[in-house]
């Protein structure tokens, strides 16, 4: 295996730090022969000059901070990672106020440096109680609670999940009765199941919660209202008077958080800790519901937004690690006799990790337009304005359970694309799939929140077939009107080398009509289910998986109406040639995968499906030579990657063997297990 000889250059290290670097010439060659700016690609992805220098900074502030560094977490046990995770968010509060660091983007910047993109102990305070407590508590409650929490004089997570009860929140079982003679709420914890289950930051970290529990007032049920719960002593950190808290164990991953358990017996706060910015329980028990019953679902719909983006960044970092490996690493012959070639030269190599590196950038421009939609409309409803609340949760909704599943699948693609290496810790990638993969679950679970889009798409359909015209995402389902079915329009590709199978206008279009050919088939089944005698909800189950897949066509249109609309805010020529081939890339693998909706559709002919497959492999060809300056423009420092395999100088086996070296099991020349167990086996007589 040959790696060439390296060459010190000075060299721009993401975050924008500037040193000289032994530089494998691989990745040199690569970064020399890019058609475009890095740098103008890396602000465009970043939203502007100003954020990204702002970003950078931030960053740099935590990697250069020396008290921030510690041993690789590969070689330390649960307990001492969570310790080092503690320390870290300690120091990060302290270094926040000494840098006044207030804007929310930059905390959210340093944070995400400080922990080297990894969960831990106050995620769900910043994550989720801040926020909770911003959107739906009363002026007097922030007062009390959210100025607090903000300086960490309180540390919140919130306890939603039971043992039990996950995605389903409805049917949580946790009880907050209202005793008027006291003014008090009594939270209590009537059965195992319902018990709270999985919330970050419970089980040693936070004195606080904002809990989700069935409101019982004179004698109903109202559903389910958000509470804050102070769960432990201020002084001395010990449970108060009825709270069963602790830590729920090891998981999949997420070593660094004390993932907690949460009993309450018959537990009372005061009247005043019910979040009431919307819904009201007056002195005498009196219920004043809240204009709209998914605002208690507020805080949800922001998580499964940054989901989203969570989803980009978690897939861009797996896509950085193994694409620039793959230019480092050489293997094989393609020609007797020859050097080895990069392994990025492969067909088989590009068409594994071009179409991730499309997806990834498709995720940052929907991630982007989900945080902006998310804070447009929060604005409308803090105004009183509602229009738009039931598409914004069905799109949060179906967004997190795509780009979630895209990017959990992807990660692990990558790491086999990165063969033996892969699989081991230092590359970084087996630890990016364990920590990222838990977004299938966590705040509602995939499948159910598919379903939950469906119904948002269901009513939609009713609607436009009772000749009620629909605007925003769903516009594509007027085509739908008066009984009509869609119409296929004509596509080019059946020629040689693809032709306009790759427009992009015609791409969005297609979409649209495979989405709303889903919608319509998913309708129809569900229509027949009813015709057979079946009942609302059998018939709902019985065409479920025909409604995730209309779901699952409906954000596939999304995102590619989304990345083709973020083209026209492009300026520079270069960086829009390779973002338009990306984002053909993109649509066109869709097709390729789905090939069998289109063409059952009559929406695409075999030959056009050809073509697609055609250009499918001419934009391999087309990417390669930028593949590693497109993963550059995401601007990982080598600090925040954590990976051997995706070091930014492309040292990956120097690296990797001192990496190695550091094993705790390499510190002795010989185990005391030979001793104790080995040698004595050996002299035995078997």
């Amino acid at each position: 295996m040959r790696t060439g000889t390296f060459q010190r250059v000075s060299v721009r290290e993401p975050s924008g730090v500037v040193q000289n670097s032994a530089m494998n010439p691989d990745l040199l060659s690569e970064r020399q022969g890019a058609s475009f700016d890095i740098e103008k690609l890396t602000v465009f992805i970043d939203g502007g000059e100003e954020r990204t220098t702002k970003r950078r900074q931030m960053e740099g502030l935590a990697v250069n901070d020396p008290e921030m560094r510690h041993d690789d977490l590969n070689f330390l046990s649960r307990s001492e990672r969570y310790d080092v995770a503690v320390r870290k968010s300690a120091l990060m509060v302290r270094r926040m106020q000494q840098n006044g660091i207030t804007d929310p983007e930059e905390i959210y910047w340093y944070k995400r440096a400080c922990h080297r993109n990894r969960a831990e102990p106050l995620d769900l305070h910043l994550g989720m109680f801040l926020p909770t407590l911003l959107h739906q508590a009363t002026p007097e409650q922030q007062e009390q609670f959210f100025m607090p929490a903000w300086q960490l004089k309180i540390i919140g997570t919130y306890a939603q999940t039971e043992i039990g009860h996950g995605t389903f929140i409805r049917g949580l079982e946790t009880t907050a009765t209202f005793d008027a003679a006291t003014q008090e709420f009594v939270l209590h914890s009537p059965t195992v199941t319902s018990i709270k289950w999985w919330p970050g930051g419970l089980g040693k970290t936070s004195n606080h919660a904002v809990v989700l529990a069935q409101l019982y007032t004179r004698g109903k049920c109202h559903g389910l209202h958000a509470f804050i719960v102070q769960l432990r002593d201020m002084e001395t950190h010990q449970p108060l008077p009825g709270i069963v808290v602790g830590d729920i164990g090891p998981k999949f991953g997420y070593d660094e958080v004390d993932n907690g358990f949460l009993k309450f017996e018959h537990v009372r706060v005061p009247r005043k800790n019910m979040l009431m910015k919307y819904a009201k329980v007056e002195e005498d028990g009196t219920y004043v519901k809240p204009p709209s019953d998914k605002l208690t679902y507020g805080t949800m719909v922001f998580v499964r937004s940054m989901i989203v983006s969570d989803a980009a960044r978690a897939l861009s970092q797996a896509c950085t690690v193994a694409i620039r490996y793959s230019a480092v690493r050489r293997q094989s012959e393609m020609t007797p006799g020859a050097p080895e070639p990069q392994i990025l030269d492969y067909q088989t190599q590009q068409y594994k990790l071009f179409p991730l590196l499309a997806t990834a950038y498709a995720f940052q421009f929907v991630g982007a337009y989900m945080r902006a939609t998310y804070m447009r409309i929060s604005g409308d409803i803090n105004q009183g304005d509602f229009r738009e609340m039931p598409e914004l949760h069905a799109t949060s909704a179906g967004l997190k359970a795509f780009t979630s599943w895209a990017a959990s699948s992807g990660i692990e693609v990558c790491r086999m694309a990165c063969g033996g290496h892969g699989y081991s810790c230092s590359s970084g990638l087996p630890d990016l799939y364990v920590t990222f993969t838990s977004a299938c679950t966590y705040e509602g679970e995939n499948t159910v929140m598919m379903l939950q889009t469906a119904r948002y798409l269901m009513k939609s359909y009713s609607q436009v077939r009772a000749g009620k015209p629909l605007s925003g995402l769903v516009s594509y389902l007027n085509e739908l009107s008066h009984g009509g079915r869609v119409r296929p329009r004509a596509v080019g590709g059946g020629g040689g080398g693809g032709g306009d199978i790759a427009d992009l206008a015609g791409l969005v279009l297609l979409y649209g009509q495979r989405a709303a050919v889903l919608v319509e088939s998913a309708a129809r089944n569900m229509q027949a289910e009813l015709s057979a005698g079946r009942s609302p909800e059998e018939a709902w189950n019985g065409a479920s998986v025909d409604l995730v897949r209309a779901s699952e066509g409906h954000c596939y249109y999304v995102v590619v109406k989304t990345f083709v609309e973020k083209l026209a805010e492009v300026s520079d020529h270069a960086v829009l040639a390779v973002l338009t081939a990306l984002c053909q890339l993109y649509a066109l693998y869709g097709v390729t995968q789905h090939g069998r909706d289109f063409l059952e559709a009559g929406l695409l002919t075999p030959q056009q499906m050809e073509g697609a497959s055609r250009a499918v492999k001419a934009l391999l060809s087309r990417l390669r030579p930028d593949a590693v300056a497109l993963v550059d423009a995401f601007d990982f420092h080598d600090d925040i990657l954590g990976s051997v395999l995706g070091r930014y100088d492309g040292n990956v086996y120097e690296h990797l063997f001192e990496w190695a070296k550091r094993s705790p099991l390499n510190k002795t020349q010989v185990h005391e297990s030979f001793y104790k167990y080995i040698k004595p086996m050996a002299s035995s007589k078997l």
